[in-house]
C-alpha cells in the first residue's frame, strides 16, 4: 500500500511518517509538503528507502490532485484549515482520507460531505489524532456496553514543561485558535459556548502525571460524540486539557498579546505596509516550536522527558444500575500518540476496513483491535468500571 502524509515534514506529521515507515504493511510513504528541506531531513532521519519527498502546494489544485493519485490514503497532517480542500482533492483522485482534528466547526462541516464520499466509493476519518481520537474510541468502548450514557467528559493529560520553557508543542495557529475561541460544550442536551480557559478542576491522572488543572477547550470531540450516542440519551460532554502540553506561564504571555488584540485577523496599517496582527504574532511565536528531530522517536539511550494520558469518563447505566467506565490511554513516547493513532488508521482506511462515506471514528473504530495495534507502539489503554450497587 502507498500511504501519502500531506504535512509529513511537520511536527505530528513526521511521526505519522516514521509510524507508516516501520509497518510491514505499508509499501511506500510519501512525504507531500511545500518545505522540501524540512522533508528531507525527515527522510534522511528515517533512512527507510520506503519513504520519497515530493513537493506540493495544495492551492495547485491540479498538481495536488495528479500528486495523490497512485495512493491508497491521504493522511492529512497539516493545520486544519486546509480540511475541507484537502478533501475535494481526495474525492477527485479518488483517495481515501483521514486528518487530525477540525476543532469542531471545521469537522461539522466535513460531515456534510459523507454522501458525495459514498457515492464515490471514497472513505474518510475525522480527528483521529490522540485527541481528538482516541477519546472518541474510549467513547465508543464504553457506548458497546451500557444501555445509557448521560455524559462523556473527556480529561487530555500531559506532563508540564519547566516553566521557563517557552516552546509549542505543535501548530501554533491550532493552539492560538484552542487558547482564544470559545470552547464548545454539550450541556443538559444543547451545545454551549463557554469562556476560553474556564471550567477549570484538578484531575487526578496516573503517576508520574497525578493532579493537574484542566481547563476547557475547544475540540472536535464534542462535536461529534453527542450525536453519534444520542440514542442513548447523552446529556453533557466536554473535553479539557492542562494548557495544550505547555508551561502555564506560556499560556498567560499569550493571553497578554490577545488581551492587546494581536489575535486580530483585520490587517492593521503598519508604516504602509497591511498587517493581520494574527499573522505576525504566529510568525513569531513559530521559532519557538522544537526542531523537528525532537518530534521523532529518540535514541532508546536518552527517553524524553514527556508522559501523557488521555482520559474519558463515561457515566451511564447497564441493567437499571449507574456505571462509570474510565479509559485512559498512556504514553512515555514524547508525541507518538497524536502520529501514531492516525498511522494505523491510514492502513486501515488502505486495507478496505472502513466504508464509503465521512465518519467521526466512534462510529467505524472498532476499539479493542485499535487498542491491541497500538500496544505494539508502547500506547497503552486501561479500563477502569464502578458500579454503584
Amino acid at each position: 500500500m502507498r500511504i501519502t502524509v500531506l504535512g509529513g515534514a511537520g511536527k505530528m506529521g513526521c511521526i505519522s511518517v516514521q509510524t507508516l515507515a516501520n509497518d510491514p504493511r505499508v509499501d511506500e510513504v510519501v512525504i507531500a509538503d511545500i518545505d522540501m528541506k524540512t522533508a528531507q531531513v525527515v527522510a534522511d532521519y528515517l533512512g527507510v528507502p520506503k519513504v520519497s519527498v515530493r513537493q506540493v502546494d495544495i492551492n495547485d489544485k491540479e498538481d495536488f490532485v495528479a500528486a495523490l493519485k497512485g495512493s491508497d490514503v491521504c493522511l492529512n497532517a497539516t493545520v486544519y484549515y486546509t480540511n475541507l480542500k484537502v478533501m475535494e482533492a481526495c474525492l477527485e483522485a479518488g483517495v481515501h482520507y483521514n486528518d487530525m482534528g477540525g476543532l469542531f466547526f471545521t469537522t461539522r462541516k466535513q460531515l456534510e460531505l459523507h454522501d458525495r464520499f459514498d457515492a464515490a466509493g471514497v472513505s474518510a476519518i475525522l480527528g483521529l489524532g490522540s485527541a481528538p481520537g482516541m477519546p472518541n474510541i474510549q467513547a465508543r468502548y464504553a457506548a458497546d456496553r451500557l444501555d445509557t450514557i448521560e455524559s462523556i467528559k473527556i480529561y487530555d493529560g500531559i506532563k508540564p514543561p519547566p516553566p521557563d520553557d517557552l516552546r509549542f508543542t505543535y501548530a501554533v495557529p491550532t493552539i492560538v485558535d484552542e487558547l482564544t475561541v470559545e470552547p464548545m460544550v454539550f450541556e443538559e442536551g444543547e451545545f454551549r459556548a463557554k469562556p476560553p480557559l474556564s471550567g477549570l478542576e484538578d484531575y487526578w491522572f496516573v503517576e508520574p502525571l497525578g493532579a493537574l488543572p484542566m481547563h476547557l477547550s475547544l475540540h472536535s470531540e464534542v462535536a461529534t460524540l453527542p450525536a453519534s450516542f444520542a440514542h442513548k440519551g447523552v446529556r453533557e460532554c466536554f473535553f479539557k486539557i492542562n494548557y495544550w502540553g505547555m508551561a502555564k506561564q506560556t499560556v498567560e504571555k499569550v493571553r497578554v498579546l490577545v488581551d492587546f488584540g494581536f489575535d486580530r485577523r483585520e490587517p492593521v496599517d503598519v508604516n504602509g505596509q497591511l498587517v493581520a496582527p494574527r499573522d505576525f504574532m504566529i510568525a513569531m511565536m513559530s521559532s519557538y516550536v522544537p526542531e523537528i528531530t525532537e518530534f521523532l522517536s529518540p535514541p532508546k539511550n536518552r527517553p524524553p522527558d514527556w508522559v501523557k494520558e488521555i482520559v474519558s469518563e463515561i457515566k451511564g447505566t447497564k441493567n437499571g444500575k449507574d456505571v462509570t467506565y474510565r479509559l485512559g490511554t498512556m504514553t512515555c513516547k514524547g508525541a507518538l500518540p497524536t502520529g501514531a493513532v492516525p498511522a494505523l488508521a491510514a492502513i486501515w482506511l488502505a486495507e478496505g476496513k472502513i466504508a464509503p462515506g465521512v465518519y467521526p471514528p466512534e462510529i467505524v473504530i472498532e476499539p479493542e483491535p485499535f487498542f491491541e495495534e497500538l500496544e505494539k507502539l508502547d500506547i497503552y489503554t486501561r479500563v477502569s468500571i464502578t458500579r454503584l450497587v
